[in-house]
């Protein structure tokens, strides 16, 4: 069978360094007795753990080589017993220039096997050296993170083409084992940011299927009727440590939280209300609340990997006490399902709904709150916002006529999807939670609901509802649900 043909081959290999080209590695020996190890400079510490771990090995000169360029077959076995790879024995390799009996062979299957590297190419060109690119796609497929992230942990820069030596990936890999997703992580310990928001730190990063949110909602599961809403994320630069939003804290309690059935501590709840600025109406039925960077207030989407490179520079990495460069933050978790209340002038409280999507876009922290269907601000009253999970320093706004968005034209991209250009750029996310209405010619109609985080400038998508297609021959008058929008004589053609 080739697969234990190939491991007796590299049992062989490593067992008898003498039979092997001087060019390849050898077994680990203690790493004092690399005779050039100190050349590895920053590298050192890193490179003389993995030696300890067996995952790096010297040649037979007795030569570590940190800064000689580490090639493809040598990356191939580094990678291999870091991640405790393993062949599935589905598939050969299909390099022109791998075979059967080439000593990293059984490491080039198994990288395979794993999804690392297709075996569709060519050649795997096993001599040649790595470049920060190839490294870092390595990883982001091994970790399941965006390659963004794997390229901050080069110290000197990240860049593309440029050779990775020996020290360095040794660094990489010391970075990296960490952080392996494992589907037994533990709870090591949980705390109350504020009471919309807990910190919980694992034994090893979570899986994608124990972030997903219903899973995440069997697996977290708390006293006294809190319940988590969100996906937990993790935060920038921490190796497994979440931000995870959950309701409402009720104040005087003390929470216990069991994860996958085990008990993993207890936290008391938090009263410590988010500081925010300001409000102001957006649209006849939405108004938002302001927060900034600059006073101490972040929302998580500029704290966690899952948004990292999308948030125009402005992403940052707070510590176990919220800080950064010395600043002490104020947490925004999801706002999924959160609410405020609008009280008019000599009226009754209105509760409002988070429009979802909204609370960090457009370079701004500005979630918005939406009137009930149907209900609109009255222009000339004062209104009065408040929450039970937020404070603002200027509470109050005087509601005025806002014009509607126009719509200036519509176009079918396929059966289901279509694009809704407006008249002028709103400059924020106001397509959020609505929809149109397309009417043919027989007086039949479909909605089209927009679909979330998709404007680019004027522009945004929308997609038909319900298991609605378009007829192509068929001509549709658009006109839109509700009054957040005019639509003059605007014609949509079906695809």
């Amino acid at each position: 069978m080739r697969k234990q043909a190939i491991k007796a081959i590299l049992a062989a290999a490593i067992g008898s360094a003498a039979l092997l080209p001087s060019h390849i590695q050898t077994a680990s020996a203690d790493a004092a007795s690399f005779t050039d190890l100190s050349q590895a400079g920053a590298f050192q510490a890193a490179m003389t753990e993995m030696l300890n771990q067996n995952i790096f090995s010297g040649y037979g000169d007795a030569m570590i080589r940190p800064n000689q360029p580490i090639t493809h077959a040598e990356l191939a076995k580094v990678l291999v017993k870091t991640f405790h790879l393993i062949e599935n024995g589905t598939k050969d390799a299909a390099f022109g220039d791998v075979a059967n009996n080439d000593w990293y062979a059984g490491e080039v299957e198994a990288l395979i096997d794993n999804g690392v590297i297709s075996g569709k190419e060519a050649m795997f060109q096993p001599n040649k050296p790595v470049t920060q690119a190839y490294l870092t796609d390595a990883l982001s497929k091994l970790l399941v993170k965006k390659s963004a992230i794997i390229q901050t942990w080069f110290k000197d820069g990240y860049q593309a083409e440029k050779p990775v030596s020996r020290g360095q990936a040794a660094s990489l890999m010391q970075i990296a084992q960490p952080r392996k997703p494992s589907a037994d992580a533990a709870v090591t310990g949980v705390k109350a940011v504020n009471p919309i928001t807990l910190e919980v730190t694992f034994s090893a990063p979570l899986t994608a299927q124990d972030v997903d949110l219903e899973m995440a909602k069997k697996n977290f599961v708390f006293t006294d009727g809190m319940s988590i809403v969100n996906v937990p994320q993790l935060k920038n630069g921490a190796v497994s440590t979440y931000i995870v939003p959950v309701t409402l804290h009720k104040p005087g309690t003390t929470y216990t939280l069991t994860y996958k059935g085990k008990a993993a501590g207890t936290f008391a709840a938090m009263t410590n209300k988010i500081s925010l600025n300001g409000t102001a109406q957006v649209t006849s039925d939405t108004f938002e609340v302001t927060s900034s960077q600059q006073d101490g207030v972040a929302d998580y989407g500029y704290l966690v990997e899952s948004y990292f490179g999308s948030r125009g520079g402005k992403e940052i990495a707070i510590d176990g006490n919220q800080s950064y460069n010395g600043v002490t933050y104020q947490v925004i978790s999801s706002l999924r399902s959160r609410q405020a209340l609008l009280t008019p002038e000599n009226g009754q409280p209105i509760v409002v709904d988070y429009v979802p999507y909204t609370q960090a876009t457009d370079g701004r922290q500005a979630p918005k709150f939406r009137l009930p269907s149907g209900e609109k601000l009255k222009p000339g009253v004062k209104y009065t916002v408040t929450s039970d999970w937020f404070t603002l320093k200027e509470d109050t706004f005087t509601a005025k006529e806002i014009a509607p968005l126009a719509i200036q034209s519509v176009k079918a991209v396929n059966e289901t999807t279509l694009t809704i250009t407006l008249a002028a750029d709103p400059k924020d996310e106001l397509f959020s939670g609505r929809s149109v209405k397309l009417t043919d010619e027989s007086g039949q109609s479909l909605t089209a609901q927009y679909k979330v985080q998709t404007r680019k400038g004027a522009e945004g998508t929308f997609e038909l509802t319900a298991g609605s297609k378009l007829n192509p021959s068929a001509s549709y008058r658009v006109t839109p649900v509700g009054d957040w929008a005019v639509a003059d004589n605007v014609v949509l053609q079906g695809k």
